[in-house]
C-alpha cells in the first residue's frame, strides 16, 4: 500500500524515475485508528518527481497525476487468492488518464482492467 511520503518508482518512458506520493485520491482508511489514507492497484495519488533523466519532458520537481500499477504489500482478491509484487510502481498520466510514456516497464496488475485503465493494460508487458 502505498500513502503519503512514500516513494515508488516510475515504470513508464515518461522520463521519470522516483516518485514521491504527496496525496491519495480515493483510497481507503482505518475505522478509528491511525485514518491515513492508502492507495492500492488503480488508484489515483498526485506524486512529485524526485529524480528524471537529463533531457526528458518531466523534471524533477515536476508534480504530476499517476495511477498505482505494482504494490509491494499483499493484496487480496476477489477469488480469495493474494497478490504482492517485488516493488511499488506508478505510472504518470494526463488529466484524462492517459499515460504519458509510450511504453510500461514490469508487470501490471489485472485489477487495472476493471478500473478502466485499458491503456496503460495494453501496453503492459505482462499483466499479473
Amino acid at each position: 500500500m502505498l500513502q503519503a511520503e512514500s516513494r515508488c518508482e516510475v515504470a513508464d518512458n515518461s522520463g521519470a524515475k522516483i516518485a514521491y506520493v504527496i496525496r491519495v485520491y480515493g483510497g481507503s482508511t482505518r475505522g478509528g485508528g491511525f485514518s491515513r489514507k492508502t492507495a492500492s492497484v488503480g488508484d489515483r495519488v498526485i506524486v512529485a518527481i524526485k529524480k528524471a533523466l537529463p533531457g526528458s519532458d518531466v523534471k524533477a520537481g515536476d508534480k504530476s497525476k499517476a495511477v498505482v500499477v505494482r504494490v509491494a504489500k499483499n493484496y487480496r482478491r476477489k477469488d480469495g487468492s493474494y497478490v504482492r509484487f517485488d516493488n511499488s510502481a506508478v505510472v504518470l498520466i494526463n488529466d484524462d488518464g492517459n499515460p504519458k510514456g509510450t511504453r510500461i516497464f514490469g508487470p501490471v496488475a489485472r485489477e487495472l482492467r476493471e478500473k478502466s485503465y485499458m491503456k496503460i493494460v495494453s501496453l503492459a508487458s505482462e499483466v499479473v
